[in-house]
């Protein structure tokens, strides 16, 4: 019979089934806290700058862009929860997670200047970083979890989709 030790995890080193619940709507609440950020800065651009640029060919509809952050954000929040819950403490997950923290600031970062700066072209420099943090970060977690890395894959094909949307932007909007 396993014991609990004073942080909620039993002494195989996996967390129990509440604490694992709880971090789990800690991890999804962090991820949303992030989305809300970006959310609310690319909101002060796209109902009217945003609208005055020339698109590139396959631009989605405008409704989409929500619904597809929102579950990428969703499967972020998992894979990460699932990369502390496979190592059992935020010590054996730190690399990983960090990696992740990264590419989540840097996602934050390309709505503060797409949107918020308005400057497309310094976000195209900046995004390319984040489809190598995305990227790192798919390759790290594969290490712990496969489950966690394949969760990632919508995120980088979506990531590397949002690259020729930023490069297209620069390139008919000179």
């Amino acid at each position: 019979m396993s014991t609990e030790d004073t942080s909620g995890s039993k002494s195989s080193g996996s967390p129990s089934a509440l604490v694992s619940l709880l971090y789990l709507f800690a991890f999804l609440g962090f991820v949303f806290l992030v989305a809300a950020a970006g959310g609310a800065v690319t909101a002060t651009s796209v109902g009217d700058w945003y609208q005055t640029l020339i698109k590139p060919p396959l631009t989605p509809a405008p409704w989409v862009f929500p619904v597809v952050w929102n579950f990428l954000y969703f499967l972020m929040a998992i894979s990460a929860w699932l990369i502390w819950r496979t190592t059992g403490s935020f010590d054996r997950s730190g690399l990983p997670l960090a990696i992740f923290g990264a590419q989540l600031s840097l996602n934050l970062a390309w709505s503060i200047l797409f949107f918020g700066l308005r400057n497309p072209l310094l976000a195209a420099v900046e995004i390319v970083f984040l489809d190598l943090a995305v990227l790192g970060t798919v390759a790290v977690f594969a290490r712990y979890s496969r489950l966690a890395a394949l969760l990632l894959l919508p995120y980088l094909a979506w990531a590397l989709f949002a690259t020729y949307l930023n490069m297209g932007i620069v390139v008919l909007n000179r």
